[in-house]
């Protein structure tokens, strides 16, 4: 059996293809798997647990569908879906994640994270997700009506576009000295993450010992899925 890490989906009714991969994802990987992570930005955007866009089903049924055949499936709030509330974790059987988790991993702690937090060197970003995180905010926002609520989340989609190509690439990645604290915080030799797009095995030096940082890739072209079982872990793309 395996464990099996996703992230950066950016699930799509306007990229139905997006969705059917997922849809393969489960079917072919996920429901022979021990248990499932995704870690963060499963879709494009979540405007609230009440949009019951038909396009969105599959994904959901598909998430159930793990959760019945007793694949233990859990899900990390991302930059794009932070809105993932109690109701979408009851339809679909998933346990919501914190921004930082730590599991035991066949005899080993892994620290898991969408990534977001480790790119403090981006502060106009960091703004945003501290408003956007604001229970006040988020009560506001899930007030008003669904229709508005979506031109509101396309309007920052566009804006967080506008802003990401003003930046260079480099303050959009992580800070090397913010992920080596993080690591030494939690105690851990292994880090798990998704969030900047670019797929790699980073290793460094986490309180005097080797250590790792695995970042996942997005699933624009094709799923990039992470598998980990007694003999280590390796990529797989589907």
């Amino acid at each position: 059996m395996s464990t099996l890490f996703i992230s950066d989906l950016h699930l799509d009714s306007r990229r139905p293809e997006s969705i059917e991969r997922f849809e393969a994802f489960v079917r072919d990987h996920g429901l022979a798997a021990e248990s499932v992570y995704i870690l963060g930005d499963l879709f494009e955007a979540w405007v609230g647990d009440d949009d019951t866009d038909p396009a969105m089903k599959p994904v959901i049924d598909g998430l159930a569908a793990l959760a019945k055949a007793g694949v233990e499936c859990s899900i990390m709030h991302g930059n794009h879906d932070f809105l993932i509330g109690r109701r979408f974790a009851l339809a679909t059987g998933c346990r919501l994640l914190g921004d930082y988790e730590t599991i035991e991993l066949y005899g080993e702690r892994v620290l898991l994270t969408h990534g977001d937090l480790l790119c403090t060197d981006d502060v106009r970003y960091l703004k945003l997700r501290a408003m956007l995180r604001d229970p006040a905010w988020q009560r506001d926002f899930l007030a008003k009506p669904l229709a508005e609520r979506k031109a509101i989340a396309n309007e920052l989609r566009r804006a967080s576009l506008a802003d990401s190509a003003t930046k260079s690439q480099e303050i959009m990645d992580v800070n090397d000295q913010t992920v080596v604290q993080t690591m030494e915080r939690f105690g851990v030799q292994r880090l798990l993450h998704g969030h900047t797009h670019r797929p790699a095995v980073h290793t460094l030096t986490v309180g005097g010992r080797p250590a790792e940082r695995i970042v996942l890739g997005a699933w624009y072209e094709h799923g990039y899925v992470l598998r980990w079982d007694e003999n280590g872990y390796r990529v797989e793309l589907i």
